[in-house]
């Protein structure tokens, strides 16, 4: 295995064996570190002080929407608040900052699903990112609920729904190991049956095959984690610039150490030096 290598932090790479075990990949610039091998061995990450757009490659002193400097924050369609409130969309306005991104990003299916993170949530993703949406979020369980024409009708409809359930996931809930297992099929009946009013108005106004109840089986997702910290202590490169300890597993986009917990997805584009000790 490697013993150290550097380059610029992405969100890591997860993919799920046939018997639903996530694997992780710390990534690197272009560099591709397999990280379930260390789980139970010590390790460090050092940041360099140097942080690269994650859009364009120059150099930033603040990052910011996850990795992008502040002009590429301001003009990409990637960062834009519909991304955070996508039932805001304006494509249809003509105001998108990139149409082509819209076209091929937004004006796509997306799923409205329901998962157990810290409890049961309501999310939205694009139709190619399921499973790695749910396990970026550190679902342990997960399930389709709703297959719809377009961004903002997915965003319309989770915030139908997340008026009777929760659409965040309580972080320091979901690090502190996996909870009890949630029927998803009846949530999802109790909850399409509070939101029929709100759907029939989309499918009015959109068309009726904008929206489409899908009849799909819960998936069980397994992480990586031999022991669940009882305390949560969050590490931040920007306050102390090496996080190191025994690595005791990996849940959604966080790196659990013995001696505290770090999202890597949050430090995009920051340079760090991995080192094996």
């Amino acid at each position: 295995m490697d013993s150290e290598m550097q380059g610029n932090l992405r969100k890591m790479a997860v993919n799920l064996t046939a018997d639903n075990q996530a694997q992780y990949q710390l990534r690197l610039g272009e560099q591709l570190l397999p990280l379930n091998d260390y789980i139970g061995k010590p390790m460090a990450l050092i940041y360099t002080g140097t942080i690269n757009c994650v859009a364009c490659g120059r150099k930033t002193n603040k990052s910011y929407s996850q990795g992008h400097c502040f002009p590429c924050m301001k003009k990409l369609a990637s960062c834009d608040m519909c991304i955070m409130k996508p039932e805001t969309c304006h494509y249809h306005q003509g105001t998108c900052r990139e149409p082509q991104w819209g076209e091929a990003n937004c004006m796509v299916p997306h799923y409205v699903y329901l998962a157990n993170t810290s409890g049961l949530k309501v999310g939205i993703t694009r139709h190619s990112q399921i499973p790695t949406r749910w396990l970026d979020q550190g679902a342990t369980e997960a399930m389709p609920l709703l297959r719809v024409a377009t961004r903002q009708i997915s965003g319309l409809v989770e915030v139908a729904i997340a008026k009777y359930v929760a659409d965040k996931t309580n972080w320091r809930a979901m690090l502190k190991g996996d909870g009890a297992s949630i029927d998803l099929a009846a949530e999802g009946e109790r909850l399409l049956a509070l939101v029929a009013e709100e759907l029939a108005e989309l499918r009015q106004r959109f068309g009726d095959d904008a929206i489409e109840v899908l009849d799909a089986a819960k998936r069980a997702l397994l992480f990586p984690v031999e022991q669940w910290p009882t305390k949560i202590a969050s590490h931040n490169f920007d306050k102390n610039p090496e996080v190191s300890g025994v690595l005791q597993g990996i849940k959604g986009q966080y790196l659990l150490f013995d001696t505290g917990v770090i999202n890597l997805r949050k430090f995009s584009g920051y340079e760090v030096r991995f080192e094996a000790r």
